[in-house]
């Protein structure tokens, strides 16, 4: 069974999300902040944590960092800070995933199971074809050569490889994407920024292999 280790300090959340949880298979211990959660990652093992930004007792982003140091295992944050900042900064020191408050919960267990699959559980490096996504630096590179993108780009790469498999329409990426840029996201700014993107990743961005259109429907990536 997964065991996952939610830090959070809203109890009414915290009763209606473990619910749900385990009725999804899942184990769920939680934490209100920083020290309580410290102290059960040292006599527990977690599989994942789901991580509040803002804790009562703490700093998420100071706990993000020390369980990627510490235990090396994914974090997903849930929070309702849905600023730029608060979403790169939360990247740059290796969370996995990134979920805005509100959230449906069926979709953030689709996103847990996604880490799950992608990271072993505990690995931090995502492979697609030449491609290296570093989750704890916030890189990506491609045969070894950084591959510079930007926060938006980054984030919606992630999208893409959280999803493998599945067809997303632009309103669902317009979506994942909306935290960072906010009133900036339409439809021509998510044109451009997958144009740039497949600019970096594909041998051949006029023949893209790994994002691929699906007409009608959206944009996939393959599994």
């Amino acid at each position: 069974m997964t065991n996952i280790l939610l830090v959070e300090d809203d109890k009414m959340i915290v009763g209606n999300l473990s619910e749900f949880l385990q009725s999804e298979g899942f184990a769920v211990k939680s934490a209100p902040g920083q020290s309580e959660a410290l102290s059960l990652l040292e006599k527990y093992q977690f599989d994942l944590v789901l991580l509040d930004v803002s804790l009562s007792n703490g700093n998420g982003f100071a706990l993000c960092k020390a369980i990627k140091t510490d235990y090396n295992i994914p974090v997903i944050f849930l929070t309702a800070s849905g600023d730029e900042y608060s979403t790169v900064a939360g990247f740059e020191i290796g969370a996995d995933d990134y979920i805005p408050k509100p959230f449906r919960p069926r979709e953030l267990a689709m996103r847990i199971r996604n880490v799950l699959r992608l990271t072993g559980g505990s690995g931090t490096l995502i492979h697609i074809g030449d491609i290296t996504v570093d989750t704890i630096k916030g890189t990506a590179s491609k045969n070894g050569r950084d591959l510079y993108l930007s926060a938006l780009e980054y984030r919606l790469f992630l999208v893409f490889l959280n999803n493998r498999g599945a067809v997303l329409s632009r309103t669902q990426l317009l979506h994942s994407i909306w935290d960072i840029a906010g009133e900036f996201v339409n439809d021509n700014t998510l044109t451009v920024y997958i144009k740039r993107l497949r600019e970096k990743i594909e041998d051949d961005p006029q023949h893209p292999s790994i994002i691929k259109t699906v007409r009608g429907l959206g944009y996939k990536v393959e599994a």
